[in-house]
């Protein structure tokens, strides 16, 4: 298993107030992903919110990248731009 950050770093200018209708879709969806073991850190960068991290262990980068594709908030055009990175552990425990 490895490591791997999914970043939301470009959101729509008006992210926070149309996120609203997406949103218990995108939490259930993460929900679904940290009950599989999948997901084990999200949450929104800035205040208010403006981009999103997430965290992963998966055997692959696949994994996270059929979360995003799934992601309402990525399918209904909400974030411009995302990227997936592979992550190593250098201090803590997960």
């Amino acid at each position: 298993m490895s490591y791997f950050v999914l970043i939301y770093s470009e959101v729509v200018p008006d992210f926070f107030t149309r996120r609203g209708a997406y949103r218990e879709e995108h939490l259930r969806l993460a929900r679904e992903s940290q009950a599989r073991g999948e997901l084990l850190f999200a949450g929104g960068l800035g205040d208010p919110p403006d981009g999103s991290l997430l965290i992963f262990r998966a055997t692959s980068a696949q994994t996270v990248e059929d979360f995003a594709q799934q992601d309402p908030y990525v399918a209904n055009g909400l974030i411009k731009h995302r990227e997936i990175r592979p992550w190593t552990l250098a201090v803590g425990n997960l």
